[in-house]
């Protein structure tokens, strides 16, 4: 045994007063915040999906975005968050047999400031909507009405997928009902994202085991459909009268709608042909990213041209943050 070795026997007193003088840096230290470990439990990465669900909204509804808008996104952001912390704290039991790492059940978080944070975030983000005015207000109450109830009952059921769906498309139509236009007009577009949260949340239940390849392949298919259905317009959707460069907008919206299923097509295939939890939790990330692209069709398709761009430039934002901290 070497000199180094032997200095760092347990019974040795010079080792034993160098550990006392300098913590493990892996333990976390309960005075101050693991900012980290927050930043694991609210999945951050994932908030870069959200100011499109407002945008597209506005867009869809023929209004242009405005202070209100901006408080609606506001709100959406904190009801999201709020949701991250309540599904954490929910799961806490089960995380602590599957994903122990996570931040409650390895300590990083207690489980009481995850639950407060999510009430005080669902506050938050009614007390934003409420200043949008009482439109956005009748939509965010539903809304965290939802995400409540998917983390604390429905997420294990067969109704879970359907209630983060609705969750999704009432975000969209927050933005419509904040910007001051008509909620209706944007019911399409809700519709088209919420079946793309239908489809990511679905796979998403089995990646913490291996599955079948039944979800990621109907989630495939659920792409192909949507990419066809940005370009053929059911009857009552018709374009925004603030279109004044239809053939430009067409084009945006081809190039994004690509860039939507160039995003997911890939990790989906792999997912179905290997349904293990690696490549499903690759697939999972890659949906929830793939929510942008699909944001920036919709409002391209909508003739908002310059919102879609400003949205695009979320997505490498949002990637590079997700290579640091997980969104699944």
């Amino acid at each position: 045994m070497s000199g180094g070795e032997v200095g760092h026997q347990v019974g040795d007193p010079a080792s034993t007063t160098e550990q006392r003088r300098t913590p493990d840096p892996r333990t976390p230290d309960p005075r101050t915040p693991d900012l980290r470990a927050w930043a694991e439990l609210l999945r951050l990465p994932a908030l870069f999906t959200l100011p499109g669900d407002a945008l597209a909204g506005a867009a869809a509804a023929s209004a242009r975005p405005d202070r209100r808008t901006v408080l609606a996104i506001a709100s959406s952001l904190c009801l999201y968050e709020a949701g991250m912390a309540l599904n954490d704290w929910a799961d806490r039991a089960e995380d602590a047999a599957e994903r122990p790492h996570r931040p409650l059940p390895s300590g990083r978080v207690r489980p009481a400031a995850a639950l407060g944070a999510a009430c005080a975030l669902t506050a938050a983000g009614l007390a934003l909507a409420a200043r949008a005015g009482r439109p956005a207000l009748t939509v965010a109450a539903p809304l965290a009405a939802t995400v409540w109830s998917y983390d604390l009952v429905l997420k294990g059921t067969p109704a879970g997928p359907f209630a983060m769906a609705a969750a999704r498309g009432l975000d969209l139509l927050l933005g419509a009902a904040a910007t001051g236009g008509r909620i209706g007009r944007a019911l399409p577009s809700a519709a088209l994202l919420s079946t793309h949260t239908l489809a990511v949340t679905t796979v998403s239940r089995q990646e913490t085991r291996d599955g079948t390849p039944a979800a990621p392949l109907a989630a495939l298919a659920t792409t192909g459909a949507l990419t066809w259905l940005l370009h053929h317009r059911p009857p009552g959707d018709r374009p925004s009268p603030r279109r004044r460069r239809p053939g430009l907008a067409a084009a945006t919206t081809t190039a994004l709608t690509a860039a939507y299923a160039a995003t997911v097509a890939r990790p989906y295939l792999h997912a179905a042909l290997n349904p293990s939890p690696p490549l499903t939790q690759r697939a999972v990330g890659a949906g929830v990213r793939a929510t942008i692209p699909l944001q920036c069709a919709l409002a391209a398709r909508s003739g908002a041209v310059a919102t879609a761009l400003l949205t695009a430039a979320l997505a490498p934002v949002a990637q590079r943050f997700a290579k640091r901290v997980s969104v699944t």
